[in-house]
């Protein structure tokens, strides 16, 4: 029997290039102040003994873990992949996130934990013990939970949160929540629709609060009145059902939009429950997104959230906080905003006359 060939390690890179261990950590970190000559020489021995760099090498000069930490409500998470709804929140997540990371030699690493949890610094206090991240990605809710920003912020990891402009620590990225309501609006007003009702999501969000604020200031640049028009869910199915129908029954509009794509699927069920149909009988427009919203019939326009983008961001962010020793964490919050898009679909037509 053969003997297993042995893992190249960053020693054998050392020795092929006749440098010293720190200097080969040095060239795999992108760190300054090798010069050019022994960057190409390790890069070359590299290259050659097709070297692939190891977490334990890049944490050699002791400064840095080389791991991201992405944290995500656990009760929602798990509860819309128990339903097998087709949310893809976590999967674009992990696309922008782990594309970036790779690009710098980092690792995410994904942990739920639960929001409303009495144990919140104890599953924190794990998580960071066992994994040690340089910093830490929070989305919505966690990017707005004060336990959460002060315990990261106490333990000097860099903060990245998408979805909260709190007063805090860290870098903020926005989605352009409140562009995306506003140009869903404005799309349905050129159609002609006036009585445009607004299916909200829980106020423990804040980016649902943007989304009524854009939706109004279109409707309020129109001239439009939106006072019986605006009911709120929690970004369920069961939640836009009885929305929607509040909506038809009191507001009667011509067209809804809905904050997620589970309360707008719910709205296009209740208007066919109703013996009418979309958009012949009235106009849905959706956020997020996610499959189910391409693949309904009729296929639903939606306001596409950046979601991998934001998660890019939020990682550069914070990879060239730690690398410029730059205090990404600090106590005030510095803003970014990821443009989001409308996708135009069949189910929004002009309003009949």
């Amino acid at each position: 029997m053969s003997r297993r060939r042995q893992s190249v390690t960053i020693r054998h890179v050392a020795a092929d290039a006749g440098v010293s261990l720190q200097t080969v950590s040095r060239v795999i970190n992108k760190e300054a102040g090798v010069r050019p000559e022994m960057q190409q020489r390790v890069q070359a021995s590299i290259e050659k003994l097709g070297y692939v760099p190891s977490l334990a090498a890049q944490r050699m000069s002791g400064s840095r873990s080389y791991l991201i930490l992405a944290l995500n409500d656990r009760e929602r998470t798990i509860s819309d992949w128990q339903k097998r709804e087709g949310g893809d929140w976590v999967g674009q997540m992990m696309l922008g996130g782990c594309t970036a990371c790779a690009e710098h030699g980092y690792r995410m690493i994904v942990e739920l934990i639960d929001t409303n949890s009495a144990n919140i610094e104890r599953e924190l206090a794990g998580a960071i013990a066992a994994l040690q991240p340089d910093g830490a990605i929070l989305t919505p809710p966690h990017s707005q939970n004060q336990d959460i920003l002060d315990y990261l912020h106490k333990a000097g990891i860099k903060i990245a949160r998408i979805g909260s402009q709190t007063p805090g620590p860290g870098f903020c990225i926005t989605m352009d929540d409140e562009g995306g309501a506003r140009r869903a609006t404005e799309h349905l007003l050129t159609l002609g629709h006036r009585r445009i009702g607004f299916i909200a999501g829980p106020e423990d969000y804040e980016l649902s609060a943007w989304r009524v604020a854009g939706w109004k200031a279109a409707m309020a640049a129109a001239g439009l009145p939106t006072d019986d028009l605006l009911v709120t869910g929690d970004f369920t199915y069961a939640s836009g059902l009885e929305a929607a129908r509040n909506l038809l029954d009191h507001a009667r509009p011509s067209a809804i939009i809905a904050s997620n794509d589970q309360m707008a699927i719910a709205s296009l069920a209740v208007v066919r429950g109703r013996g009418q149909s979309v958009p012949q009988d009235l106009s849905i427009v959706s956020f997020d997104d996610t499959p189910i919203i391409r693949y309904a019939t009729p296929p639903i326009t939606a306001v596409a959230q950046p979601i991998a983008a934001a998660t890019e961001k939020a990682a550069r962010l914070i990879i060239a906080a730690c690398a410029s020793n730059a205090k990404g964490d600090s106590s005030e919050l510095e803003m970014a905003n990821v443009a989001s898009d409308l996708v135009l679909r069949e189910s929004t037509r002009a309003v009949k006359n």
